[in-house]
């Protein structure tokens, strides 16, 4: 876990893809970066699939635009985007399976399908690529495509970023026919950050709006759903409820506690699909264990298209 007292800069990239429009949807990007100065961030983050957009239907449809996980233009955009910013740069896209990887499987609706790609995220540091995640938990749109990966990543890179674990999307839920419920779960990649003393757990998300009061500026429906699932990171006992204000009552850790604390960035896509809705509301959170209270330090707005410049304390 981090030790210094030196506050972690993250940039949390929000934006509506156009689907299959790679490179309008990197230009875009560029623009939105361009706002950031050289060495004023640690970490930038971009969504799930951000640059292809998400809603393919099946492999066929996908297959353009999967990408090699070093030298496709998502990793290309990140390594070009850390050198120039000094910081790590995480990003979602589609990877390409080699040939020896590609294998048959079913979707969720028990269809035969042939699994060409993963739901990846690249990981990239001023000297270049780090790292990479598959998405483990699909949701029903990537089993049209997709391999699951074989269980989340964690890097431990320089303060004050410390040890971080990657998630995408789906990977806050369970697969069925597993059963969640709120005193037992499970809580996947929240026991995972407590098994890897990750300080920090950045999810680049595409998840859909939940429709609940549209007239908000922010889909608070949603961001309770959001640290609902990471209950262990902040729970006190099995009777806490998920208790999160509309920003004006941000909840404040209690300052008593001795539990671990734990930032994380849920940085998510916004706009729509054919239809689909993207909830946008990208959020900060500063999770401490025994407060009861999931703390949001920051938190976007549901059609935003812009970077949040977000600064979090580990003490």
């Amino acid at each position: 876990m981090a030790t210094s007292h030196v506050p972690l800069r993250v940039g949390v990239v929000q934006f509506a893809p156009q689907l299959g429009q790679v490179q309008d949807n990197i230009d875009k990007a560029q623009r939105i970066c361009s706002k950031i100065q050289p060495r004023s961030i640690d970490l930038l983050c971009l969504p799930e699939m951000i640059f292809s957009g998400y809603c393919f239907p099946d492999s066929d449809s996908i297959t353009p635009f999967l990408e090699h996980p070093r030298t496709g233009p998502t990793a290309r955009f990140c390594a070009e985007w850390a050198r120039r910013l000094q910081c790590h740069v995480v990003a979602g896209f589609p990877e390409r399976l080699e040939a020896d990887e590609v294998e048959p499987g079913v979707d969720h609706e028990g269809n035969a399908i042939e699994r060409v790609g993963a739901n990846s995220a690249v990981l990239c540091g001023p000297d270049g690529w780090v790292g990479g995640y598959r998405k483990t938990n699909l949701f029903r749109v990537d089993t049209t495509w997709a391999k699951p990966g074989t269980g989340f990543a964690t890097f431990h890179l320089p303060s004050p970023i410390g040890t971080v674990t990657l998630g995408i999307c789906m990977d806050l839920n369970v697969q069925p026919p597993t059963l969640w419920t709120v005193k037992d779960g499970p809580y996947e990649i929240a026991q995972h950050c407590i098994d890897t003393n990750s300080n920090l757990l950045v999810m680049l998300n595409a998840w859909l709006d939940s429709g609940e009061s549209p007239e908000e500026d922010e889909d608070w429906q949603t961001i309770r759903f959001w640290s609902a699932r990471l209950r262990p990171l902040w729970a006190a006992n099995s009777d806490d409820l998920t208790e999160v204000s509309d920003g004006s009552e941000t909840p404040e850790a209690n300052a008593s506690s001795d539990g671990r604390r734990t930032t994380v960035v849920l940085c998510n896509r916004c706009g729509d699909e054919d239809g689909v809705v993207f909830a946008g509301s990208s959020t900060l959170f500063s999770f401490q264990q025994g407060t009861g209270k999931p703390r949001i330090l920051e938190v976007m707005e549901r059609n935003e298209e812009d970077v949040g410049i977000w600064e979090a304390r580990y003490t």
